[in-house]
């Protein structure tokens, strides 16, 4: 059936992982804008989105290196797998955060000046304190990230795949 759609539907793997990267990103954004405060671990989730946005300009721009820029575009939605997974692990507890910003403050001995002059200028958000944007659904944005970056990477991978074998 999928074989079926994707031969009356030439999509590119290119402008399908531009389409994926872009759509994560305005999720991502929107969500932020909307009042949720991302974690550091957030933030770095994005990067991969952005890594496959750009290497699908560069497939477009540059035909002599579409072959091989295609084999990557599934690698950046893995990346993006890997992180979101990482994340959903510091959610559940199961390990701690790879990233220092995501670990409580270290509290020195000295004064109260030099207490409240090595505070950030804002609060950060934990990266073990989950978002969730839609009320009664028990799934976090780094859940859904993850369910999203495991269909963007199994499906670039079926994209490029159809794409070698034409």
């Amino acid at each position: 059936m999928l074989d079926a759609w994707l031969s009356r539907n030439r999509l590119a793997p290119e402008t399908a992982a531009i389409g994926l990267g872009v759509a994560a990103l305005v999720i991502a954004h929107a969500a932020q804008l909307a009042g949720n405060v991302p974690c550091a671990l957030c933030y770095l989730e994005r990067w991969p989105y952005r890594a496959a946005i750009g290497l699908g300009v560069l497939a477009w721009l540059l035909p002599v290196l579409r072959h091989q820029l295609r084999l990557l575009l599934p690698l950046a939605f893995l990346a993006a797998l890997s992180l979101a997974f990482t994340h959903v692990g510091v959610e559940f507890g199961w390990w701690k955060s790879p990233l220092p910003e995501c670990a409580a403050p270290v509290l020195n001995t000295g004064s109260v000046h030099d207490l409240l002059a090595s505070m950030p200028s804002h609060p950060s958000k934990p990266c073990d304190d989950p978002t969730y944007l839609v009320p009664g659904l028990p799934l976090s944005m780094a859940q859904m990230n993850l369910l999203y970056a495991l269909f963007g990477s199994v499906s670039l991978a079926i994209l490029v795949g159809k794409e070698r074998r034409t």
